[in-house]
């Protein structure tokens, strides 16, 4: 089975990458953890990237741990959404531009 990651976001800043491999275990295996930090600051977003070890396990966290609370604060745990850019099937081509006119 290859792995599957959720999105985990509106998580306390005061949260350790070892909360939240605590909190998902329950789920099962967590492989990896990836915190969102701002690049530019460094400091965590709130928000996470958790890979489980199946499918069928990222499912159960989204289901389990949704809405659920760690350290005081109702994490939002989804699947993630599609990255464009990381889509072979988005085309790479710009939207084409409109040239300003006049109106009738």
């Amino acid at each position: 089975m290859s792995a599957k990651d959720v999105f985990v976001k509106n998580i306390s800043f005061e949260a350790t990458e070892e909360d939240i491999r605590k909190m998902f275990s329950v789920c099962g295996t967590v492989k990896y953890i990836r915190m969102l930090t701002d690049p530019k600051t460094g400091q965590f977003r709130g928000s996470c990237f958790v890979t489980m070890s199946s499918p069928a396990e990222a499912k159960d966290a989204v289901v389990t741990l949704d809405e659920a609370l760690l350290i005081n604060r109702q994490i939002s745990v989804s699947e993630p959404r599609p990255n464009p850019a990381r889509d072979p099937r988005a085309t790479t081509e710009p939207a084409p531009h409109k040239k300003p006119g006049r109106k009738r």
